[in-house]
């Protein structure tokens, strides 16, 4: 048998091996997605404790069994609201979205064709599907086209396209408006993952589609509600028969317990907040924020690129000295030899913070 202890000898020598960290409380928070300060917010956490008053912790059994309560139904139904679709379906996390949705949608003859930044969720999920996977280099739009091409000709199969809107690690913005084309064009599926825009993008706060007039051209909208909305879960927005057809194959959904009651609940009541005049007002600070700390950004995700694995970490550690929560990103979150600090910018965070920030990372 071999020993855990090799493997975790070679994550020494790569400066790879992972630790659950300390907490941080009393470090100014730069690492966190909680870019609106939902997480915190009086009203979700008070909707949050009156659900738990009134319908428990637990949502005891899975969906499709006796799990789904009045709050699953009502995010849901705000959810497709929001996104201007037929349905929506909610999952435990944005991971289980991702891998119960892909194999779900796509069989043995079919296509996947990914941006090559995709979240790993998106990426486990296409290996556990059955169909052929296309990976293009990122934003490369001339390489995505000649993969729609070779595919444009099959009959009785389904090609889809996955990318995020803005990509976790570098954050910047996918060219959503030519890859719609591009889909359109060649008769492809459009999954657009919007973890990391729901709340920061779009005028109602509904992500880079919104933003940019194109909600109607995409086919499934995901997204997460741990990031901006600052509580937890994921979803799937999409006309009614996609939704149905998930709930009958995506077994992250089917053979998971449902998520709990308060959470459903919490997290419609920032979905409400995100869309309203408060929200836009968060919305108008977390930007003032975050051209305060980096002028050309385009989104909260501000990439430090160090390149060496123990440098990075090194960095982290003078960051974290100086009262900074920032950590180390490296291999495989992402590519060799990009090992990074991802600063994530909040509308919480003072003009004093940020100041402090830049003159440690200048």
């Amino acid at each position: 048998m071999r020993p855990p202890e090799d493997e975790l000898i070679k994550f020494d020598a790569a400066s790879l091996r992972r630790h659950i960290p300390d907490p941080h409380d009393g470090l100014i928070d730069f690492a966190s997605n909680d870019y609106l300060g939902l997480s915190k917010h009086p009203a979700i956490k008070a909707v949050y404790l009156s659900t738990v008053e009134k319908l428990g912790v637990g949502a005891t059994a899975s969906r499709l069994i006796c799990g789904t309560s009045s709050s699953h139904q009502e995010l849901e139904d705000k959810l497709a609201t929001a996104k201007g679709t037929e349905a929506a379906i909610t999952f435990a996390t944005g991971y289980a979205t991702s891998t119960g949705v892909i194999p779900a949608v796509l069989e043995k003859g079919d296509t996947i064709i990914m941006d090559k930044l995709c979240h790993a969720s998106l990426i486990d999920g296409a290996r556990m599907s059955n169909a052929t996977i296309r990976v293009f280099p990122h934003s490369h739009l001339g390489k995505l086209e000649k993969l729609l091409e070779s595919t444009a000709q099959k009959t009785n199969t389904r090609t889809l396209v996955v990318t995020e809107s803005v990509f976790s690690m570098d954050g910047d913005t996918t060219p959503l408006a030519e890859i719609v084309s591009l889909c359109n064009k060649h008769g492809a599926l459009l999954m657009v993952d919007e973890a990391h825009a729901l709340g920061v993008l779009g005028e109602t706060g509904m992500g880079l589609a919104e933003q940019l007039g194109l909600t109607d051209e995409i086919d499934l909208h995901m997204g997460t509600l741990g990031k901006a909305a600052g509580v937890a879960g994921g979803y799937i927005a999409a006309n009614r028969q996609w939704i149905d057809l998930l709930i009958n194959k995506a077994r992250s959904f089917i053979y998971s317990t449902a998520p709990p009651p308060a959470q459903m609940a919490a997290a419609g009541a920032a979905l409400d907040i995100i869309q309203s005049e408060e929200g836009r007002q968060l919305r108008d600070k977390l930007w003032s924020n975050i051209k305060q700390l980096k002028q050309d950004a385009q989104s909260a995700i501000i990439p430090w690129i160090i390149g060496d694995n123990r440098s990075a970490m090194q960095k982290a550690l003078e960051l974290r000295s100086s009262g900074f929560l920032i950590p180390a990103i490296r291999y495989p979150t992402v590519p060799r030899n990009s090992a990074r600090l991802r600063i994530s910018v909040s509308a919480v965070h003072s003009q004093l913070e940020i100041n402090q920030l830049k003159e440690l990372i200048d």
